[in-house]
């Protein structure tokens, strides 16, 4: 906001002692505001400034137009547009050049090209900004031939091209596949000027694409020249990047292989997007083959971003064994591991539950002078509060936070979680009020574990105070909030109220997907209550959500007991139209419903299905079926 606030003050100074602001002060508070996208107060200022006769300044109303369009109020920017005359202003070629930006952007080629000529006839000169947010406009909606006649038709006028002007008619052929085209426009710029990082980037895709590699490395090679080899990392990221886009994976590889072999590139930012893209392609062990090329047969010394990047990449697809590897090779060629190698490591054994080896590689950390963040200490006390360590977890937190250690909602949630799971939901709840001791604001996340916790025991009434607390305290719940409270309350058999939450789910705009309806027609079937659990089994289809098993288990078994038998066979007959494969669960349900109707024979008959179904029975399938007389 800089000084807008003492500007302010000053400005409405004025006014209060009598002192009416002229056209300076009102242009200079509109520029103010303009600039910190108060769009509204500039406006208004506008609209005052008339009323008191003030003179009006162009490049305060150009400023406007601008924040108008950039606000995404296009109609309120032509309508001031179209107020200049009125306000005796002229537009100037920055006028012009606003409104032919915003009608690029959403695609109005024709109105562009219509607002450029009547530009010219009202003898506004346009320069070259003009010719270049024009042609961006064409190339970008694939109109490359108008794009060309512009070109032709700014040397013509005396406006000179500038790099910009270059690179997007290069982009415009590029994305045409017209290559030899932008390859000669590439020729033209490099008579009268330097091509920049964009011209490389925007080109030499094109070219690997077209399989030139040799071209393109050569262009790479003069450019290295002329910038006397200080690129940054960033230029080597976009330019594989782009190639990447634009090329097959191995004309992308083969030219990475050039830069390499021909000392044009010894960075290894280019490694970080092959390896993404490998990646996302399920190619992660061709992603390690292809560093491990680089980095040990062409020499390409990899950096802490490197190494991560292919680390993260290996965990995400539980390639562990090459990642550790990867890990003990950085620590070999004395690149040091910083807190986001270590974390990535310490979640895996985390997850694990190897707690042994998580401290060792702890101890490891800070052995190596790399201080732990609070994602480091998150790890380390999540994962002793899931392998049952949860009073070592309890400990460790504590003597964090006698430190300067501020702890996040995500530090409490494996605590309050493991202290709830184990019965110990005083101690939970204590932790939960100490929060705010620290500084911490309970999140959604967190009520849930204690609602869950609280429901799980039977206290449905502390489970809906907690509930509307966290309503109260300004925090929306999500749907698992109302699917772990729908669920607590019809555990409890207060079927009414666990209805009333799941209708107040669907009204606050959030969509209940098939758990949340699973619960409340698993609810409604227990207390008898099948023709409301039928109607939520039909809302649930028409809003197309898929049913799973225990949806059907559900009703089938409730069915049964409500001595609605045929309505159970046809929710047998229906899940399997669905493609689902009938569990002992879904045997037992049928089995039970006929022996309760008095039908043993039809109870026999589906256990004898069952078997020949090849889905072996439980304690539970032979305590349903009738004894045989």
């Amino acid at each position: 906001m800089g000084r807008l606030r003492e500007a302010k003050t000053m400005f409405n100074g004025l006014r209060e002692n009598g002192l009416a602001p002229d056209s300076v002060t009102y242009n200079m508070m509109m520029k103010c505001y303009s600039k910190v996208g108060q769009v509204d107060e500039a406006v208004n200022l506008l609209s005052e400034m008339i009323r008191n006769g003030c003179e009006l300044d162009v490049i305060v109303v150009n400023s406007l137009i601008d924040s108008l369009y950039k606000a995404g109020r296009v109609d309120e920017a032509w309508q001031m547009f179209d107020r200049m005359k009125d306000m005796k202003l002229s537009p100037t070629v920055v006028t012009y050049n606003t409104l032919l930006s915003g009608l690029g952007k959403e695609g109005r080629v024709q109105k562009a090209i219509e607002l450029f000529e009547s530009m010219i006839e009202k003898k506004c000169s346009p320069n070259t900004i003009s010719f270049n947010t024009l042609l961006d406009c064409f190339c970008k909606n694939d109109e490359v031939e108008l794009a060309l006649k512009m070109f032709s038709k700014m040397t013509v006028m005396d406006c000179k091209p500038d790099v910009l002007t270059y690179n997007t008619v290069i982009y415009g052929l590029i994305k045409e596949n017209k290559v030899n085209h932008a390859f000669w426009f590439f020729h033209q710029l490099k008579k009268s000027m330097h091509p920049d990082h964009v011209t490389i980037c925007t080109l030499l895709p094109g070219l690997v694409k077209c399989g030139q590699i040799g071209d393109a490395i050569s262009i790479a090679r003069d450019f290295m020249y002329q910038v006397r080899f200080r690129v940054n990392r960033s230029f080597w990221e976009d330019l594989m990047g782009g190639t990447l886009v634009e090329a097959e994976m191995d004309k992308a590889i083969i030219f990475a292989e050039e830069l390499v072999l021909n000392g044009i590139c010894r960075e290894d930012s280019f490694l970080i997007p092959l390896v993404r893209v490998l990646c996302k392609h399920k190619r992660e062990l061709y992603a390690y083959q292809i560093f491990d090329k680089f980095t040990k047969k062409l020499g390409i010394s990899p950096t802490l971003a490197s190494y991560n990047c292919l680390i993260g990449e290996l965990l995400e697809v539980h390639y562990t064994e090459k990642a550790w590897d990867l890990f003990k090779d950085m620590k070999n060629v004395g690149c040091a591991p910083d807190a986001f190698t270590f974390n990535m490591l310490l979640a895996v054994h985390g997850k694990s539950g190897k707690i042994t080896e998580l401290f060792e590689l702890y101890k490891e950390m800070i052995s190596r002078r790399c201080k732990p963040d609070a994602i480091t200490y998150n790890i380390v006390i999540s994962s002793l509060a899931k392998s049952n360590n949860l009073d070592k977890a309890l400990d460790f937190f504590y003597d964090l936070v006698s430190s300067d250690f501020r702890p996040t909602p995500r530090t409490y949630g494996p605590l309050i979680d493991g202290l709830a799971k184990v019965g110990r939901l005083e101690e939970a709840m204590r932790l939960f009020e100490e929060m705010s001791d620290y500084g911490c604001k309970p999140n959604c996340a967190i009520f849930n574990i204690l609602i869950n916790g609280y429901g799980k025991i039977g206290d449905t009434e502390t489970a809906c105070q907690l509930f509307k607390r966290m309503v109260n305290e300004g925090i929306r719940p999500d749907l698992k909030s109302y699917t772990i409270l729908v669920d607590c309350l019809c555990l409890a058999g207060r079927v009414d109220e666990a209805l009333y939450y799941f209708n107040e789910l669907k009204s606050t705009g959030l969509d209940p997907d098939f758990i949340a309806y699973n619960r409340i027609i698993n609810g409604l079937g227990k207390s008898q209550r099948m023709e409301e659990a039928l109607a939520l089994y039909n809302e649930m289809r028409n809003r197309g959500i898929v049913p799973d098993l225990y949806t059907y288990n559900s009703l089938m078994l409730n069915l049964g007991l409500a001595g609605m038998v045929e309505q159970a066979k046809r929710m047998y007959e229906e899940l399997q139209l669905a493609g689902l494969e009938p569990d002992v669960f879904t045997y037992n349900a049928l089995i039970r419903g006929y022996s309760l109707s008095e039908n043993p024979e039809h109870a026999y008959t589906v256990y004898k299905n069952m078997m020949v179904d090849g889905c072996n029975p439980n304690i539970g399938t032979y305590a349903q079926l009738p004894n045989q007389s």
